[in-house]
């Protein structure tokens, strides 16, 4: 039962606030929202730039291949050259011997000189056939007069 001099139940005043102050917290939550959002805007959310990563400039990774000592799948990565043309590569050098310099490149079918003056600047130098391992009982190498 109701107390006469109070017409709501018991408890009830404490969980509705009053029409106004319902329009007031709805307000200021309004406010807030309309305020996040412009700040998002005018910051660059809209375009991911909300944080500010440092990126360092960016580097070209060199690298050089002994076109006599790498596998096939180092020569894939050579531009120009797949995993077909390095693997010709490989056979090529296994058939026929060591490349003497890069121009020996172009007995593999397939290489031209367009390919080869691509993948020059990523091959070290060819060390001449004389000094490579295994190599230096089979060069003709000329005789001192005596």
């Amino acid at each position: 039962m109701v107390p006469p001099d109070n017409p709501k139940p018991p408890g009830t005043h404490l969980l509705w606030a009053q029409l106004v102050d319902r329009t007031a917290l709805g307000t200021v939550t309004l406010l807030a929202l309309v305020a996040t959002a412009a700040y998002w805007l005018a910051h660059g959310g809209h375009r991911g730039e909300l944080i500010e990563i440092e990126r360092p400039p960016a580097q070209r990774a060199r690298f050089q291949l002994d076109l006599n000592q790498a596998a096939w799948p180092e020569l894939a990565l050579l531009p120009g050259i797949g995993e077909t043309m390095a693997r010709r590569i490989v056979e090529s050098r296994h058939r026929e011997g060591p490349f003497c310099d890069h121009t020996d490149l172009t007995r593999v079918p397939g290489i031209g000189p367009r390919t080869l003056e691509r993948v020059k600047r990523y091959l070290l130098p060819v060390a001449g056939v004389e000094t490579m391992a295994g190599q230096s009982g089979s060069v003709d190498r000329p005789q001192p007069d005596s």
